[in-house]
Order: structure tokens, then sequence, then C-alpha cells
């Protein structure tokens, strides 16, 4: 496969995970930069990083930066997004892609336009894992899905002044640790879903800190969702059908899932991937869908691939999944300061 130059914004732990991965795939990072100078020379330092600039303007300037990595807090990806897709970079952004899905859609527009990939970092849309048991699910093994439960706890360090908990950041555990639990469901759910049930409880800053969410699509699949911030939880995800269930533990990054067959008990272990691979993976994916749209315009579309043999970038789930986030909030009350 081609490879591609990535321009990263921001310097981060996640953008610093995400270099490595880069660099694995790549040999190399392209260039970096980020709202505080310093911090981009220290990344471009520490990892080797071609070109560092002192502003997003030069880096998305630059004709030789294929691909921008949006790895900022989760306010800014919106600006970011528009502001890359309108100097012809393709993006992949971290999670959650935008803050509502009138932001998404605005987004989605403007890459259909301009013919380029548009897509985010939730691990599990990219995990081989993933793949194989949609494709065990589609077969009918665990019969007719009917319920998937999942949870996502995550017990933040006590601090007003955190960007998790900041509500002019758009933190919370619903942006934060949510898109994950609410991807998964959708993942395995046949349609988006049209009912959606919820309530939440409010850390002293205004952001939600602990969620109860309930999903009903039209094929009358269901999906129960719990989401805590100041509380540890396992990230334990099941799919549960009329033959059996399929459960999966630390489900975000996951390489290994159980399957339970009714009828007999019988189990079965089902591997794929690894855990420590998933930034890679996401990477490699990105760059077969930005191969996928090159060669489509050049005339010759089977001259790449993805690994499971389609062209297009997970982006129809990415915007079920932010419609799905914009509607329990919505049902909260709850509005973010710069959305108004």
């Amino acid at each position: 496969m081609e490879k591609l130059n990535w321009g990263i914004l921001g310097s981060g732990q996640i953008a610093r995970e995400m270099g490595t991965a880069l660099k694995a795939v790549n040999g190399e990072i392209y260039a970096v930069s980020s709202a505080n100078f310093s911090h981009a020379k220290a990344y471009g330092e520490e990892l080797g990083v071609r070109h560092v600039y002192q502003t997003t303007e030069e880096l998305l300037a630059d004709p030789k930066v294929d691909i921008a990595y949006i790895a900022t807090p989760h306010n800014l990806h919106h600006k970011l997004i528009l502001q890359s897709l309108l100097a012809g970079k393709h993006v992949f952004c971290e999670k959650a892609i935008t803050v509502n899905s009138r932001q998404l859609k605005e987004c989605v527009k403007l890459a259909d336009e301009k013919g380029l990939a548009l897509c985010d970092g939730v691990t599990l849309f990219h995990m081989p894992l993933y793949k194989k048991l949609k494709e065990i699910v589609a077969s009918g093994a665990i019969g007719r899905v009917k319920m998937v439960q999942v949870n996502f706890g995550s017990c933040k360090e006590y601090d007003v002044k955190n960007r998790f908990f900041s509500k002019e950041l758009a933190g919370g555990a619903l942006l934060d640790i949510g898109v994950y639990a609410v991807s998964f469901a959708r993942y395995f759910m046949s349609q988006k879903p049209d009912t959606v049930l919820t309530t939440a409880n409010y850390f002293e800053t205004g952001v939600d800190e602990t969620s109860g969410i309930l999903l009903k699509n039209p094929d009358g699949e269901m999906a129960v969702i719990a989401l805590t911030m100041r509380a540890k939880q396992p990230k334990r995800g099941v799919i549960a059908g009329e033959e059996g269930y399929i459960e999966i533990e630390n489900y975000p990054r996951a390489d290994r899932a159980k399957i339970v067959y009714t009828k007999d008990g019988r189990t079965e272990t089902v591997s794929a991937g690894d855990t420590n691979d998933a930034l890679l993976y996401e990477a490699e994916d990105m760059q077969a869908y930005v191969a996928g749209i090159r060669a489509r315009q050049k005339g010759c579309p089977d001259r790449c691939k993805n690994t499971d043999g389609s062209y297009e970038t997970n982006l129809n789930y990415i915007c079920d999944v932010m419609d799905t986030l914009s509607a329990i909030r919505n049902q909260w009350g709850m509005v973010y300061p710069f959305e108004a």
C-alpha cells in the first residue's frame, strides 16, 4: 500500500499513542502542530517528526500532507475538520468526531463534495475481531439478535479543571466513553435505534457523570447501556441472540470473545488481531480508505480494497452513533456553551 503523509493536530497523550502507531505503519510521522508550539516541538523531538509547524494553518498549507489527524478536545473537532477538508486533506478525527449530528452532517457534506475520506477513532470499528464477529452474527450462529448489553465505567480523578469535567470542552461521560458503548450497540443492531430512553446524574460542573440508556430499533432489537465517569465498571459487552450469546471483555480494543450456545451450553473462543495493535489497525484502515478513494477517482477501483473487501469507511455507523448521542443529550436538555 502507498505510504501516506499524516499531519497531526494536537500533541497530547492520544496523539503520542497514534504517533507511535504511525511510525510502525509508515516508518515516520510527517508533520505536527499544536496550540502550544513548545509542546509541538517536544512532540517532534520525542517522535522524530519531519516537520513541526507553529500553526494549524501552516501544516494544512503543506501540499505533501495527505491526512490530517485531529487529536484535540471535542469542542475543536468541528472547526478543525472543516478547515482540514477545505485544505484538501483527508481527515481522521479522534472520537467523538463532533459534538452533535448537525456538525457531523456539515462535515460529511463537505467531505463528499471534496471527494475526501472522513473517519473517526472508535477503535472497535477497526479491530479485526469485530469484523469476524460481524460475520458470525450475520451467519445466524447465535440466532436472531434480541438484546445488546454494554457497560463502560471510568473512575476519573476528581479535578474540576480537567477537560473530562469541563462543559466548555464538551466533557462528560457520554462523548468521552459513551461513544464506545453506543458504537458497540449500533454495530450489532441491524438498524439505527429509533427509540431512545435515558436518564443521567450530573457532576458539579454540569457534565454528565452517570447515565442509563435504553435503545430500540424498528426490528425490535434493544440495547441497554450503563456509563459512569466517577466509578469503575468492567468494559463488558454482550450480544444476545435466540440461540446463543457473545461476550466480550475490554471491548473497545478487544482481540478475543466467547460464544455460549444456548441449547447445550457449549462455548467457543474467537480470536482475531491483537489489542496492542489497535491504533495500527486504525491507521491501516484509514490509509486503505484513502487508497480506495484515489483508485476510484482514477477509474481503477480494483487496485485497492480494505481487508474485508470493501472500500468504504464506517461513516454510516459513525453518523448513526452521533444521531443517537445527540438524541440522548436532547432528552437530558444538555447544551454545551459553544453550541448555543
